[in-house]
């Protein structure tokens, strides 16, 4: 029996070389620095898919284990990663990253800026809709402008902010101009991470459900089958622009335990599964059917307190859960030494990281006074937290709570959530329908602090429990200059701020470890998407 407390080193051998190679990897390609105009020789359609592509045209069936089923198939109302995964797989935006984290293209051939406030995509010629149709310029300024507008297309896009600064876009011959509200400096960032492309008269012609229960897009895998809560069935597109897939169908369910999906992968039920666990890594390793691909993500782990509600509407309350919990010990006997701690809400690969800003030490004491100072004394607060999305997620929310609850002057307690539940409360753009205090995790695939800061801490940030005005003004600020020293200043102030007033427990930066069936290839990325089309076989 493996040891649950397997170290982290140890862990890292189970997962292979990938992972050292892969933490540097994701710090590249995370700005626009290298690519302000588009020209890095990407302009054929060979060297724009990135990662994978197949010459394989026969039976080669996969099948991917997350934590969650997806909460919709409309690319553009939902904030989940596990969503992500399933949606990408039939929908591509105008860029995209490979798996080593540059910028590529995908349905521009080319970017550009045209002015301090406007850019410009050249459309790629001859890509097909999966029904048949000719994307189009008039498609992909439509797709914007559904996220970043009110209204268009059915849809108030809970990703307005993922595309933060862009005011809209119109159809030009052949391209797209695209208008921000000023300089927006990592714009070719965040296309590069966000915003799948649709087809206008697809959208328009159907309602809200039919497209969240349905998919037309112009990716490598078409929508065969979906079983709402259960399952997602993908078959390969053959007539993409690129090379055919080499998995032939594609299947997505779901598993909420992690020792379900390993007995699922061990037993050769399942290809790919998320979030393994310390405990279980000597189990796949050991298992001739499997193996381990282990990368650090760029997600961060948080309990988030609502700054409208008491105790939370206090920032010394605040700092005191803080100091209430030992965060050394929870990483070290609740993750095995598997994660890193944080103190600012942005990770130490991203600009705008202050390596000044310590973590909380664990001070029981110092949080009691803080909580009498507060006027807070007697609280009684409840931790919701999903079960099954991040690793040890309902563990640590325990571990969390258990310590708070030691103090002598606070009472915590957890309550389980279902994740796709919790999500859309937290997703809805109305603060006070969502919890108190709940555990989250929030990826940022742009590896720029304003991805992390602007939609969870910011007055205006679509997932907000917090809001500030000092902060909401240095992120405009920073927001309106050029990629740069400058930038990266008034980021790092903003993180020093924030770990000051504390708007969160600051937890830890999760690392993504998979299970992999020996029968495929595929590399894991520290964005946490899972790309079927860079999957093939041995």
């Amino acid at each position: 029996m493996p040891d649950e407390r397997l170290n982290r080193r140890t862990y890292l051998k189970f997962a292979g070389g990938a992972a050292a190679s892969a933490a540097l990897a994701g710090c590249t390609g995370g700005g626009d620095n290298q690519n302000q105009d588009g020209t890095d020789g990407q302009t054929s359609s060979t060297d724009s898919g990135g990662d994978g592509g197949g010459n394989t045209t026969g039976d080669f069936p996969a099948t991917i284990t997350q934590g969650q089923m997806p909460s919709t198939l409309d690319p553009h109302n939902h904030r989940e990663t596990t969503t992500d995964n399933v949606v990408l797989q039939a929908y591509e935006g105008l860029l995209s990253r490979n798996a080593d984290g540059k910028i590529i293209k995908k349905l521009a051939t080319k970017y550009e800026r045209t002015g301090d406030k406007t850019v410009k995509f050249t459309i790629r010629d001859g890509v097909k809709f999966h029904n048949g149709d000719t994307l189009t310029a008039e498609d992909v300024a439509f797709s914007i402008n559904r996220i970043v507008k009110s209204g268009v297309g059915g849809l108030e896009s809970p990703q307005k902010d993922q595309l933060s600064g862009v005011t809209g876009a119109k159809a030009m011959d052949g391209a797209v101009e695209v208008t921000s509200d000023g300089v927006n400096p990592i714009i070719f960032a965040l296309f590069a991470s966000y915003c799948d492309i649709m087809q206008k008269s697809w959208v328009e012609s159907h309602d809200k459900n039919y497209v969240a229960k349905n998919m037309n897009g112009t990716g490598p895998f078409k929508l065969k089958d979906y079983t709402e809560d259960v399952k997602v069935v993908f078959e390969r597109n053959e007539d993409y622009w690129q090379e055919p897939a080499s998995v032939s169908e594609l299947t997505f369910n779901a598993a909420k335990e992690s020792s379900t999906r390993v007995n699922q992968l061990v037993n050769g039920e399942t290809d790919i599964i998320v979030n393994v666990p310390p405990q279980d890594a000597g189990r796949v390793k050991g298992n001739s059917k499997s193996r381990l691909a282990a990368v650090p993500s760029t997600r961060i782990i948080y309990n988030a307190m609502r700054y409208d509600v008491k105790p939370f509407d206090s920032p010394k309350f605040r700092q005191a859960m803080n100091y209430a919990i030992d965060l050394q010990s929870i990483i070290k006997n609740v993750l095995s030494g598997f994660a890193d701690q944080t103190g600012q809400p942005t990770l130490k690969e991203f600009t705008g990281y202050n390596s000044n800003v310590e973590p909380y030490p664990a001070n029981k004491k110092k949080a009691e006074r803080l909580v009498e100072e507060s006027g807070n004394a007697g609280a009684t607060i409840t931790l919701h937290t999903p079960v099954g999305r991040y690793l040890k997620d309902l563990e640590i929310a325990q571990a969390v709570a258990q310590q708070i609850d030691q103090l002598k002057n606070v009472n915590c307690s957890v309550q389980q959530r279902d994740f796709n539940a919790l999500a859309g409360e937290l997703t809805d753009g109305k603060i006070k329908t969502g919890p108190h205090f709940y555990l989250i995790g929030w990826g940022n695939a742009t590896f720029d602090a304003s991805q992390t800061i602007i939609p969870l801490l910011t007055t205006d940030g679509a997932l907000t429990s917090y809001s500030n005005e000092k902060v909401d003004k240095l992120m405009k600020e920073a927001q309106n200059m050029p990629d740069g020293d400058k930038r990266n200043g008034k980021l790092k102030e903003v993180n020093k701020l924030l770990h000051d007033q504390a708007p969160w427990i600051f937890l830890n930066q999760q690392y993504s470890v998979y299970g992999v069936s020996q029968r495929l290839k595929w590399k894991a990325r520290t964005d946490e998407r899972i790309n079927a089309y860079a999957i093939s076989p041995k």
